[in-house]
C-alpha cells in the first residue's frame, strides 16, 4: 500500500521542539516509566524531580501486561501499575495536573493500542491525549492498516508524533518514521527485548541515523541497551541527539520500592549519574 504524505502536527503552544537545550557533551536524554510505578500519587514529585535535573523528556506509560517488546523489569513494573489500578483516564488525569507546573520537562505518552486505545475512535484518542497536557504521543502496537488514520488524527489534534524504527528496519520504513515525526524519532538499536545488553554495531547506527536525518528535522533518539552515562556518551558520539534510558531506571525504582525506599530518591541518584560529566 503506499504510504502517505506527511502530516506534521504544530508544537503545542510556544514551547520549544523536544532536546531543545542540547548541546555538545549535554545529549537530550529522555527516561522511561510505567505510570502507576511508583503509584500516580508520587507523579507529581517525581516529575518535578526530573524537570530539576536536566531531563528532557519523561516517556510515560500507560501500563499495559505483556508487552512483547519489553523485558522482565518493565514487565514487573507494569503488572505493579496495573495491580494498583492504573487505568488510562487516570494517566491522563495525572498528567493534566501536573504539567502545568514543568518548566522544561516534556512528557511523551507512550499506549498501547491493543490494551489502552482498540475501540476508542482515533481522532477522540488523540484530542483527550493533547488536551491533558501531553506533548507527544507514542502508540505501540498500531496496525499498519490504521497508520494513516492516526498520522491524521494527531494533526487534527496538534499531537506531535515520536516515530520508532529499528537500525536494522528497511529503508521505507526508516523513511516512513523519518517523514512522520513530529515529535522525534525512537530509534530502537536492535531487535529483542528491552533491558538486553546487545546493541547494533556502530557503523550500523550510524548509517540509521544518517538515514534518518536525510527525511526528518526531528530530532533521533536512540533507546534498548542504554544504561550509563558512558552509553549516553556515546550515543552522542555516533550523531544521536538524545538517549532514551529505561530498564535500568525502571529497575531501581523496582530496588527501592523491594527495600521500602523513597523511589523517587532513588530515580533521581540514578539521574544524577546519567548527567555527570563524562571523561
Amino acid at each position: 500500500m503506499p504510504d502517505t504524505a506527511p502530516l506534521a502536527a504544530p508544537p503545542p503552544g510556544t514551547r520549544p521542539g523536544f532536546f531543545a537545550g542540547r548541546r555538545p557533551g549535554r545529549p537530550g536524554l529522555a527516561v522511561f516509566a510505567n505510570a502507576g510505578d511508583p503509584p500516580l500519587a508520587a507523579l507529581p514529585e517525581l516529575a518535578a524531580m526530573l524537570d530539576d535535573h536536566d531531563v528532557d523528556c519523561l516517556e510515560l506509560a500507560v501500563p499495559f501486561p505483556g508487552s512483547a517488546t519489553d523485558g522482565p523489569v518493565i514487565r514487573r513494573s507494569a503488572d505493579r501499575a496495573l495491580a494498583g489500578g492504573t487505568t488510562l483516564e487516570s494517566v491522563l488525569d495525572a498528567v493534566a495536573a501536573v504539567r502545568p507546573s514543568l518548566r522544561r520537562l516534556r512528557v511523551a505518552l507512550l499506549a498501547d493500542w491493543s490494551h489502552s486505545v482498540r475501540g476508542t475512535d482515533l481522532g477522540h484518542f488523540a484530542r483527550s491525549v493533547a488536551d491533558a497536557g501531553c506533548d507527544a504521543l507514542l502508540l505501540h502496537g498500531l496496525p499498519p492498516r490504521l497508520r494513516a488514520a492516526q498520522y491524521a488524527a494527531a494533526h487534527d489534534a496538534g499531537l506531535p508524533l515520536v516515530t520508532t524504527c529499528y537500525a536494522v528496519s528497511d529503508p521505507r520504513t526508516v523513511a516512513e518514521a523519518a517523514r512522520h515525526a513530529s515529535a522525534y524519532v525512537y530509534l530502537v538499536a536492535h531487535y529483542g527485548r528491552s533491558g538486553t545488553r546487545a546493541t547494533a554495531a556502530p557503523d550500523r547506527l550510524a548509517a540509521a541515523l544518517t538515514a534518518l536525518r536525510a527525511g526528518t528535522t526531528s530530532p533521533v533518539a536512540v533507546g534498548f541497551g542504554v544504561r550509563t552515562r558512558a552509553d549516553v556518551a556515546a550515543l552522542e558520539d555516533l550523531g544521536a541527539d538524545a538517549a532514551v534510558v529505561g530498564s535500568a531506571g525502571v529497575a531501581r525504582i523496582e530496588h527501592a520500592l523491594s527495600q521500602g525506599r523513597d523511589p523517587v530518591g532513588e530515580f533521581a541518584s540514578f539521574v544524577r549519574e546519567l548527567r555527570r560529566p563524562h571523561p
